[in-house]
């Protein structure tokens, strides 16, 4: 498939792999570039009807119940980033030599010879902030820029839109990574790696090199986390364009060629002129919000990116104080009887609640929900000196209990067994009951949602509504 001039597209037959937020907008696009659209689905309810109709009556071809057969004559298939690789309709494509790309594939293809560049983030925790920071820092030096791509503003839309843009902020999944082979960012970020999604790509290994793909051809850096290996070696392992340089962050004090934290200042010795020696004060600590340590260290991330782009030091100032975080991520909610009560809903795997739970010295607990194959010992082993209390609640709480039980057996635990709407209220009473003034309540649950929530932003609400309670309770 060529470049995707309008020429190019003519007559080709395309299959859209999967209807929802990304097969729709792909379907539409390619449709009026004048391919041959045809789009699969597994699912066949109302709301896939409802899709399915719309695109009909632009003449694409939709068929629902039915996304393990390969169309006859398909020349490429375009797919949601959410389809595992071990799908039948895979296995039929590698067979008949025809390529799959995703979404985030296309929008790279379809870009024009003046396109704005990508400065690109992944990693398993951290993804979304560190994006939303680095357009505000952006926008902080007066370019035009948007947070795209697995952050919810689609990228063709980005690419194909009328608004002409400088840069662009892209943050990228594992999945999308996975199916855009010939993506090349100006400069790309992994934030950490842990285990995640590995139902999907089959191996730590696979996910890891997915997650790598993000540095490939990268034109003027590659910035990876100083304090997690695996991110400094997928940069030694990617083929680069020369001239690209490694640039590391690290919460602890910076060498040349990395950001990092002396004396509570955000310091660069990487773009500086002289960085054996010299260092650019970029911003302070308090300047981040909230100045949680993996918050710091997704600022450094977005810091650099920023930096390699050519941004001054004051934008990055400015950019990190302007930046307002989004809700349920580690968002504090009130404080009652001398206690904080802490919001970090969004903590939807180990990792992530390892990194909120680092944020405070002395914490009651609020833990549990789908563990998605999780396994606790090790989250447990390394917060428990924190740890004052804990209150389980979820389907899974039972394996967080038993970590505590073998790593914290000294440490209070309640053992909430009820999934009925007042149950978070319960959780935060009881978590109140365990908290002495100076604590922090903190909700970082390590596990999926929907047990008892429609999502983790309801599960955020209902535990804010309840704190809100307490205070008024307590007025």
């Amino acid at each position: 498939m060529g470049s995707g001039k309008v020429t190019d597209w003519q007559g080709k037959h395309v299959t859209v792999a999967g209807l929802g937020v990304s097969g729709v907008p792909a379907a539409k696009v390619l449709n009026g570039l004048g391919a041959r659209v045809t789009v699969v689905n597994d699912g066949d309810d109302e709301r896939a009807r409802a899709q399915a109709a719309e695109l009909e009556a632009l003449g694409i071809t939709v068929r629902l119940g039915d996304g393990a057969t390969l169309p006859e004559g398909t020349d490429l298939i375009v797919t949601a980033p959410g389809w595992r690789p071990d799908k039948p309709l895979f296995a039929a494509a590698a067979e008949a030599g025809v390529p799959v790309w995703g979404d985030v594939e296309l929008a790279w293809r379809l870009r024009g010879p003046d396109a704005a560049p990508w400065l690109a983030v992944t990693g398993t925790n951290g993804k979304t902030t560190t994006v939303q920071m680095l357009a505000s820092i952006l926008r902080a030096a007066g370019l035009r820029t948007a947070a795209v791509g697995n952050i919810g503003v689609s990228l063709l839309d980005a690419v194909l839109g009328e608004e002409q843009y400088d840069v662009l902020a892209v943050e990228l999944s594992s999945y999308q990574l996975h199916w855009a082979p010939s993506l090349r960012a100006h400069s790309a970020a992994v934030l950490n790696l842990a285990p995640d999604h590995l139902d999907w790509h089959g191996s730590m290994e696979a996910y890891v090199a997915d997650k790598g793909r993000i540095y490939e051809g990268n034109r003027v850096a590659c910035v990876y986390n100083v304090a997690d290996k695996a991110t400094e070696d997928l940069v030694r392992e990617a083929d680069v364009e020369e001239g690209c340089r490694a640039i590391g962050f690290t919460l602890g004090t910076p060498a040349p060629s990395q950001l990092g934290v002396v004396d509570g200042i955000l310091v660069d010795r990487a773009f500086v002129e002289g960085r054996q020696k010299n260092a650019q004060e970029l911003a302070e600590v308090s300047d981040v919000n909230p100045p949680a340590p993996h918050n710091v260290a997704n600022a450094l991330a977005a810091a650099a990116l920023a930096r390699a782009f050519g941004v001054p030091a004051g934008a990055v100032r400015e950019g990190l104080r302007s930046f307002t975080p989004d809700a349920h991520r580690i968002a504090h909610v009130a404080d009652v009887d001398g206690v904080a009560y802490v919001d970090d809903s969004k903590a939807t795997n180990t990792h992530a609640a390892e990194a909120s739970l680092a944020a405070y010295e002395s914490i009651v607990w609020i833990a549990g929900g789908l563990a998605k194959g999780a396994t606790f010992d090790e989250l447990v082993a390394r917060s428990a000196k924190r740890l004052r209390g804990v209150v389980l609640i979820g389907a899974d709480r039972a394996l967080i209990g038993k970590a505590l039980a073998r790593h914290a057996p000294e440490v209070p635990v309640v053992d909430l067994d009820r999934t009925d709407t007042g149950a978070m209220r319960a959780a935060v009473q009881e978590a109140r009951r365990l908290a002495h003034s100076g604590d922090t309540v903190l909700l970082a649950p390590a596990c999926a949602s929907m047990d008892m929530f429609a999502n983790y932003n309801k599960r955020g609400d209902a535990f804010a509504e309840a704190v809100r309670e307490l205070g008024t309770a307590g007025a």
